[in-house]
């Protein structure tokens, strides 16, 4: 059969088979995603099918608002990662363009066929998509009773009087408020490659992985972090973070992101480190020497130890 120049618009979908689909960006995966994301997954064992997150990819304001570069607060494998972790047994990515920007919702849904029956469609009920945006929870509904799928509706969920979402964390990780980023649901995160610095931190006694950043990140405010780093797993290394220009030795500097990992000694160059922040220590300064600067790294590392529990 010929494939629809509405189907080829969609990447080749795996043969799924009845299924609950939810559709979005989903960075970060945070509590309101994860209301949905639970959700799809009850409805999916209600109706004994399976569970799919199709996961636009780049953000779609990339494409509406060319020029537009929206940062992330994971990169896209982390996050689909971070989806199958919650029991969705299929995360998608989808790629996002200005022929996917045009089909309504109605189109897009029928593209899905036949590699995915449609049984149910999991939204927060304040979203939308489709070209235009038309795609509303009340109008898929009508939709769906033509159709033969049900539409589950999610409540937004809020913290402190105001919604959960993916730009209220930006803005919280972009002061360095990692408490309340952490509150919604997602700990400030980077990922990067470890490239060779100017080995000052080794000659200072704190040797450091630095990390070359291949993505558009939620950068967090400049500073001193506790974190934990990661190399392809979820359990992290105990770390002490800078985030900054190095004012101590060069007037402007560019952002550089490195961690010391405590505890560790061996060779990191070339691999790939995920770094998630626990708590912000403090604001970079400038030291009046490097002598001045090492005594308050052993107050920093001291005072991660005891945000991470590590001895």
């Amino acid at each position: 059969m010929t494939q629809s120049p509405v189907a080829a618009s969609l990447p080749d979908l795996p043969q799924i088979g009845a299924a609950t689909v939810t559709i979005g960006v989903f960075d970060g995966v945070h509590l309101g995603h994860r209301a949905v994301l639970e959700a799809t997954r009850t409805a999916a064992t209600e109706q004994a099918a399976r569970s799919v997150a199709l996961v636009f990819d780049p953000h779609p304001d990339e494409v509406i608002r060319p020029g537009t570069k929206v940062p992330l607060l994971a990169p896209t494998a982390v996050n689909m990662a971070r989806i199958r972790e919650l029991g969705i047994d299929h995360a998608l990515p989808v790629r996002f363009h200005a022929e996917l920007r045009s089909l309504t919702a109605e189109a897009f849904l029928a593209a899905l066929s036949p590699a995915i029956e449609l049984r149910s469609l999991v939204m927060a009920s304040h979203s939308a998509f489709g070209r235009d945006r038309a795609g509303t929870v009340e109008r898929m509904r009508r939709v769906g009773e033509a159709r033969g799928f049900e539409v589950v509706a999610v409540a937004p969920v809020e913290i402190g009087g105001e919604i959960v979402s993916s730009t209220r964390i930006r803005r919280a990780i972009a002061v360095g408020d990692v408490a309340t980023a952490r509150q919604l649901g997602v700990s400030p995160y980077l990922e990067g490659i470890v490239v060779a610095g100017d080995g000052r931190g080794r000659e200072l006694g704190f040797p450091t992985a630095n990390l070359r950043l291949d993505y558009e990140p939620a950068m967090p405010a400049l500073g001193i972090y506790a974190g934990r780093v990661s190399r392809g797993g979820p359990t992290g290394q105990p770390a002490l973070v800078s985030i900054g220009t190095r004012p101590t030795f060069e007037e402007h500097g560019r952002v550089v992101v490195e961690a010391h990992l405590l505890d560790f000694d061996g060779d990191l160059y070339g691999t790939l480190l995920g770094v998630e922040l626990a708590a912000r220590l403090r604001d970079e300064l400038r030291f009046e020497d490097a002598s001045a600067l090492v005594d308050q790294m052993r107050l920093d590392e001291r005072a991660a130890r005891a945000v991470l529990g590590t001895p």
